[in-house]
């Protein structure tokens, strides 16, 4: 037994350094761009409602809001199948690696977007009023007071994203994305091999705390509370 599981492990370990590459660059270029959009649609989720520093029109504020919801509420395996027809426009391709990154990206960025919101809903209020007593311009209080305030929570929230678009990544194998979710459904699921599915959960575990951790510990080392209260800590 022992050795036939060995077997099937032994036939998928030259690929998983190509495949745990593809998983990689595939979930961090994804949630960038999940980013350079979910941040701004947050920002204006923030900011742009009834007692927000931004006099956005309510129909506006109402329809993005809208957008958000119904994007997250679809579930991302029919979400990128109804998406692969923009990756072959901008790739040629609706196979592989590169064309689930688009899919990625518009499943991925509603989910910024709330991650964004709520870091920057948790910004003292007293603060935004400070900045707007000295006169500071709606733009000036979102990039020097809002954001650098929820760095902290944007950072810990950036961890949780990169883990989630992993996830809708591994699933993403199920239509020919590559990845290590590709070689779980392709070589262990399809070919009842489930030492390989065991295998690669494993993997996908281990990258998952991973970043977690990492994005813990950044998120640690740019709170000003925390080193605040260690300076006064060593003071006394």
């Amino acid at each position: 037994m022992l050795d036939f599981l060995g077997e099937n492990i032994q036939s998928v370990l030259p690929i998983l350094p190509q495949q745990t590459w593809e998983t990689l660059y595939s979930t961090v270029i994804s949630t960038f761009f999940a980013y350079v959009i979910g941040i701004p649609v947050g920002v204006l989720l923030a900011t742009g409602t009834s007692g927000g520093i931004l006099k956005l029109p309510k129909v506006v504020s109402r329809c993005l809001d809208i957008i958000v919801n119904l994007l997250r509420s679809v579930p991302f395996l029919l979400l990128m199948m109804v998406t692969l027809p923009i990756s072959g426009l901008l790739f040629g391709t609706k196979i592989g690696t590169i064309a689930s990154i688009p899919p990625l990206v518009i499943a991925a960025f509603p989910f910024v977007a709330r991650l964004i919101e709520s870091s920057l809903r948790e910004v003292d209020r007293g603060v935004i009023e400070a900045a707007q007593a000295m006169g500071c311009s709606p733009f000036q209080i979102i990039t020097k007071v809002m954001l650098p305030e929820s760095v902290p929570s944007i950072i810990s929230g950036a961890a949780i994203a990169l883990t989630t678009i992993m996830g809708y990544g591994a699933m993403a194998g199920i239509i020919g994305a590559g990845g290590l979710g590709n070689v779980g459904i392709t070589y262990g699921y399809y070919r009842y091999k489930y030492s390989i599915m065991y295998l690669i959960i494993i993997m996908l575990v281990i990258l998952v705390q991973i970043f977690q951790t990492i994005g813990t510990w950044l998120s640690v080392r740019s709170d000003k509370r925390i080193s605040y209260n260690k300076k006064r800590s060593k003071r006394k």
